[in-house]
């Protein structure tokens, strides 16, 4: 139909025959030409025959527009072309295209009319286009004057208008972009002014912005850094966290919780915070144990820092030792005291939350509510942990070095360390330190049993080198003077330790309304360190104790002095104490004001003034010795048991040394009865059996051994007494002033151990305490009983009683009359008295002798007496009535003169003289019940009394049987 209408918009309108005419011949599917219609209407028109011609045509010639039929019929031509073949077939396609062209030329008559109908349309529709199109160019031509006048002035400025909104929007978007870029600068900023709080707070505010404007490209990735800037500022505040538990401040701790509050992880920064203080412990004591290691270590090799902190723990040097231990506690302390002031802070939070009525307000305060308390339970846990902890390193450090070789001060500020870590631990979460109380115990069982070894063996060879002179002192000398017993003075309870008194006396000084003492971590709290302190008041104190010997410096000495000094009108020199010039030793002072006093008024002394306690430097050393095991147990009270009792081994020692160099030998030489008490034999005998490492049968009866082993290690060699003492010269009364120094120095020392007792058990476990008590009972007391056999000898040899014994066996006692005057005898015996009596005085110029010395010398000195009197007058062969009242002629003389000599009264043994010449008048029956109820003579005394009273009044078979009776009060002595 287009094809149709374009040929009639060139050719115009013409007639159908002249418009198929012009048709091409492609067009019109080859229009017939004149002689082939001819011959077409000359052709019979069968339609039936025609319409088969039609649908012989192949389909090929129906297939499209450009199908080339030429090409196609050539292409069909057989290789061989036959003539008349080819003419049929040219005839059938000529007959096929006249059929088409006929069919063709038919449609083509009976479709006339409505051509010609359509094509006047056709030309109509044309016409109305042409008006229409020149209508648009007039209608554009009136639009473009509009557009000019009135859309480009006027909706042109509304236009603007809104771009103009629109990039006032987007440059606010971009400058808050910008800022959002820029961010980071001031993220940084505030992480090093350490605005945790701050920087979170704009982070998360950043994140919030970023959302808004998520929608441009930049935005995405400004947002996913700042995820990265949050993660690291988390990071921080991990470290920031980790600070406090070394050095905590309260504005720091504050701010870096409101930042974990901002993160809603208050929960999650506890549980770092008790990982980092468990790590700051381990890299704490590390750090400081390594530092000492390189140090001694003197080399640049770095194993040590590869070592784990117990193998560490085992190079620490002894010269390094306490200065290690101490900063290890200081440093400990820095972390438990940043603990504990990090469980203030929340504590205190908790009480100033505010109170939150609205309903949004109470869903916070309910999660607040849920963090505290899960705050509270895990620092109320971290409490025991953290202590844990501390336990094990320390125990991991004292441990790792054996202290049995340790320095006694050395140890002591030891001990006082940890038991000031003990405390601290006790107020820190009310712990026993079982680890430390253990660990320190099993070093200090082990040091102090090779320090008491050591210790015995030094007091042996002080026993052995000591020549017993008198160490002169002060009368008002006082244990408490000595700087092993300051603790002694302190006004505070013996139980308590002394390492609890660690504020000085400034800070002690507290108001009358204020009497509370402070703890540790009150006192402490904002300055200061307990140990710091410890070792600084330590230096002050004992800088020169712990010299040579140990001995005090004349200067604290002299203030020491000044408390106790009530003469204040002496001069200074005067004011001097006597020191020993070859040890320094301090002088002592015995236990009670009243032994001085009654000592003042009635010591045997020419030099009445001197009333001064009687001791010598080994006394001295075994009192010292004393202070320092007293120190160990009260610092120690886990091995309290066991220093006591090598407390009382130093005093039986120094007991059962008195008594082998001055008792034991005089005991056997002796005829005195009772010169030792069984209680003061057994405890002798105990003290040789559990003490003393005897080689071979020992001189006082039992053989004892030292067995192999512990057993031996624990025992030591019996002392002999220096060359240097004499007691066998008459002149010196057989050394009457060393046995004076040697016994009254060993009363002095129970005395003070007296003095010591109340303390000691304070101290003693209740489990314990019999043995205490029993130490006290048969050992301590017993100290006053060696006077006797040490006394003895000196009273037996200071007379001459075998004189007396020849003089007597001179005298005729078978007189008839009775005589006025007494024998020779008695004045010779009364003269070896007065001869005593002056040696006893010439003794005293040089050593006090005390009452109770002088009453025992004279006891023993009259008992001798008396039982010589006995002896003689037992030796009587013959005798007369008249002759016993010589005797007590002779007696009461006797007893006059020597009542004059001496204060004692009554004489001892008076009666044993009395009693024995009153039974020469005693009949035989008397005698008989005599013989029964004196058993204090011998079985020759009272042979003699009944064969010289009775032999001429009784028969002999009366006399067979009174010496019977004697034989068999003697048979169980045999």
């Amino acid at each position: 139909m287009q094809k149709i209408k374009s040929l009639m918009a060139r050719q115009g309108l013409k007639s159908p025959q002249e418009s198929i005419a012009d048709l091409s011949p492609v067009e019109n599917f080859r229009i017939p030409s004149k002689e082939e219609m001819r011959e077409m209407r000359e052709q019979p028109i069968d339609p039936q025959a025609e319409q088969e011609i039609i649908n012989s045509i192949q389909e090929v010639y129906y297939s499209n527009d450009s199908f080339d039929m030429v090409q196609h019929e050539l292409e069909k031509l057989p290789p061989e072309l036959n003539l008349q073949e080819l003419e049929e077939y040219r005839d059938k396609l000529k007959r096929q295209q006249a059929a088409v062209s006929k069919k063709v030329a038919d449609l083509i008559l009976e479709k006339q009319p409505s051509y010609v109908k359509e094509l006047e349309r056709v030309t109509s529709l044309q016409t109305n286009l042409q008006l229409a199109a020149v209508i648009c160019t007039n209608a554009r031509r009136q639009l473009s004057i509009s557009k000019e006048d009135f859309t480009e002035a006027s909706l042109g400025l509304l236009a603007n208008q809104r771009r103009r909104h629109l990039l006032t929007g987007l440059l606010k978007s971009l400058r808050t972009i910008k800022t959002l870029q820029r961010t980071d600068v001031r993220l940084s900023e505030m992480l090093e002014e350490e605005d945790y709080p701050g920087a979170i707070q704009l982070c998360l505010e950043c994140q919030k912005a970023a959302s808004t404007f998520k929608h441009y490209s930049c935005i995405s990735e400004l947002n996913s850094k700042l995820q990265d800037t949050l993660e690291q500022i988390e990071e921080q505040l991990d470290v920031a966290l980790s600070k406090t538990c070394k050095h905590f401040d309260v504005s720091h701790y504050t701010r870096v919780q409101l930042a974990y509050t901002l993160l809603e992880k208050t929960q999650t920064a506890m549980d770092q915070l008790h990982m980092h203080f468990t790590q700051a412990i381990h890299n704490t004591v590390f750090q400081v144990v390594l530092g000492y290691v390189e140090l001694c270590a003197g080399n640049a090799d770095t194993k040590f820092q590869k070592m784990q902190y117990k193998d560490l723990c085992t190079h620490i040097t002894q010269d390094s030792y306490v200065p290690c231990l101490s900063d290890l506690c200081k440093a400990l302390w820095e972390v438990m005291l940043s603990y504990h002031r990090t469980m203030q802070w929340h504590e205190e939070q908790d009480k100033e939350a505010p109170p939150t009525t609205d309903e949004a307000g109470a869903a916070d305060t309910e999660e607040a509510v849920v963090d505290h308390s899960y705050v509270k339970k895990k620092l109320e846990h971290g409490l025991t942990r953290i202590w844990q902890e501390v336990q094990l390193k320390v125990k991991a450090y004292l441990l790792g070095t054996d202290m049995s070789n340790f320095k006694y001060d050395d140890f002591i500020v030891v001990l006082d360390v940890i038991s000031r870590l003990m405390q601290v631990g006790d107020e820190f979460c009310g712990s026993k330190s079982e680890l430390l109380q253990e660990s320190i115990k099993r070093q200090s069982v082990n040091y102090f049993k090779n320090y008491h070894r050591t210790r015995l063996e030094e007091l042996r060879m002080f026993l052995e080198n000591e020549t017993w002179e008198l160490c002169p002192v002060k009368s008002n000398f006082n244990i408490a003077q000595l700087h092993e017993f300051k603790f002694m003075g302190q006004s505070r309870s013996p139980s308590v330790s002394p390492s609890r008194q660690v504020l000085s006396s400034q800070d002690q000084v507290l108001s009358s309304q204020d009497q509370e003492v402070l703890s540790l971590f009150q006192h402490f709290s904002q300055e200061g360190n307990p140990f710091e302190r410890h070792i600084d008041n330590k230096d002050e104190e004992t800088e020169d104790v712990l010299a040579s010997n140990g001995y005090e410096s004349d200067e604290l000495e002299k203030c020491v002095y000044q408390d106790y000094d009530s003469d204040s009108d002496v001069p200074d020199e005067l004011k001097q104490d006597y020191v020993d010039e070859q040890t320094g030793d301090v002088p002592l002072k015995s236990a009670s004001r009243e032994t001085l006093r009654s000592r003042k008024k009635s010591d045997y002394s020419i030099n009445k003034g001197s009333n001064a306690p009687i001791l010598t430097n080994t006394t001295l050393n075994v009192i010292r010795l004393v202070g320092k095991y007293i120190q160990m147990m009260n610092i120690l009270k886990p091995i309290a048991f066991d220093v006591i009792h090598c407390v009382s081994q130093l005093f039986d020692y120094y007991l059962y040394a008195v008594y082998t160099f001055f008792g034991r030998n005089d005991m056997y030489e002796s005829s005195g009865p009772g010169l030792i008490s069984s209680r003061l034999r057994t405890t002798l005998n105990r003290i040789q059996e559990s003490l003393i490492q005897m080689e071979s049968l020992g001189e006082g009866g039992s053989s004892i051994h030292g067995g192999p082993g512990e057993e031996r290690k624990e025992k030591v060699p019996s002392p002999y007494l220096s060359q240097l003492v004499v007691l066998t010269t008459s002149e010196t009364l057989y050394g009457l002033a060393q046995r004076v120094v040697a016994t009254e120095s060993l009363v002095f020392l129970a005395e003070q151990f007296e003095f010591l007792q109340s303390h000691l058990d304070t101290m003693m476990p209740a489990a314990k305490k019999p043995f205490l008590q029993q130490f006290y009972s048969q050992t301590v007391s017993t100290a006053s009983e060696l006077r006797k056999p040490i006394y003895w000898v000196v009273a037996a040899k200071a007379l001459d009683y075998e004189q007396m014994l020849l003089l007597m066996a001179g005298v005729k006692w078978d007189i008839r009359e009775i005589m006025s005057q007494h024998n020779v005898y008695v004045d010779v015996l009364l003269k070896e008295f007065e001869e005593f009596n002056k040696r006893l005085g010439d003794v005293s110029r040089h050593v006090r002798v005390p009452l109770p010395v002088s009453n025992v010398l004279w006891e023993h000195c009259i008992r001798l007496a008396n039982r010589t009197l006995v002896e003689g007058y037992g030796n009587v062969k013959k005798c007369s009535n008249e002759g016993r009242a010589l005797m007590q002629l002779d007696f009461q003389q006797f007893l006059m003169k020597l009542e004059k000599l001496t204060d004692m009264r009554p004489i001892p043994d008076k009666d044993f003289v009395e009693t024995y010449i009153k039974a020469y008048y005693l009949t035989e029956n008397d005698m008989e019940q005599f013989i029964k109820n004196h058993r204090e003579y011998s079985m020759k005394q009272l042979a003699n009394l009944v064969n010289v009273c009775l032999g001429s009044h009784i028969n002999k078979k009366a006399r067979q049987k009174l010496l019977a009776a004697i034989d068999d009060i003697d048979r169980p002595k045999r």
